[in-house]
């Protein structure tokens, strides 16, 4: 669907009228759809599209996912959440997982960084290599 430049910013005003302190609000997201729905504005259909693809990229630019080979300790968990923090600002949802494959080290991935320093990823550089 082809998104007309006044339902992007008409999507843009609401996207940024249902942030509070910098973060998505999803009660005011749900009460911004129910009144477009409502008074079924010009072109509403784009601007509901535009606004889930904005609400759809804030959310993946605040989770967070990090995995390592074997479960990592507290502390480890603490000093990544405390930084990762510190990088990308509050509000982040970081998930831990184990992932066998990576054989030792960890992946970080928030939004679409990717901080990869697992022995799978520098085996596979390697592999490259020759």
């Amino acid at each position: 669907m082809k998104v007309s430049k006044q339902a992007r910013r008409d999507a843009k005003q609401l996207f940024t009228s249902c942030k509070v302190s910098g973060l998505l609000d999803e009660n005011r997201v749900r009460r911004a759809v129910v009144a477009v729905i409502a008074r079924k504005p010009r072109g509403y259909a784009a601007i509901l599209s535009h606004l889930h693809r904005l609400v759809r990229l804030d959310l993946e630019r605040r989770t967070g996912r990090v995995e390592s080979a074997v479960a990592a300790p507290e502390g480890l968990k603490s000093s990544l959440t405390a930084n990762l923090t510190r990088r990308y600002g509050p509000g982040l949802d970081i998930s831990f997982g184990t992932n066998p494959e990576l054989i030792g080290g960890l992946r970080v991935k928030v939004g679409s960084d990717v901080f990869d320093g697992s022995i799978r990823a520098r085996l596979d550089a390697l592999e490259e290599t020759f």
